[in-house]
């Protein structure tokens, strides 16, 4: 549905390195930066947007999909190692669906950042 989200954050370069490191194991990559921010995605098609904000951002739900649950597992130790504070660790969330596996963590302003694996254990 989306083709790219913008969201503004207070610290451009601590934002833009723990999304860079917390959503790696997705693949996501930096496809352009200029002087109203950084581009990033994993397939080219749809993309975060990050560029720097004058007022207090709101908050923000993130939700990501991870195609296995090695990913959701490896999105949470990577978000904690950029900063990241846990808001949920990786596992089954019953109450949304049967497979719902899925990591919570808190970014640099106040995001809660998630990875969802939507598929059974293989």
């Amino acid at each position: 549905m989306f083709d790219h989200v913008a969201i503004g954050v207070s610290d451009y370069e601590a934002s833009k390195a723990f999304f860079l490191k917390a959503l790696e194991p997705l693949g996501v990559k930096v496809v352009s930066e200029g002087s109203l921010g950084v581009e990033m995605s994993n397939d080219g098609q749809t993309s975060l947007c990050l560029g720097p904000a004058k007022e207090t951002p709101a908050r923000l739900h993130l939700a990501f999909t991870a195609e296995r649950r090695e990913q959701v597992d490896a999105f949470y130790r990577a978000a904690l190692e950029a900063g990241g504070k846990d808001n949920g660790a990786p596992g089954l969330r019953p109450q949304y669906h049967a497979t719902y596996y899925a990591a919570f963590v808190i970014g640099p302003d106040g995001h809660n950042v998630e990875v969802v694996c939507h598929k059974a254990e293989a």
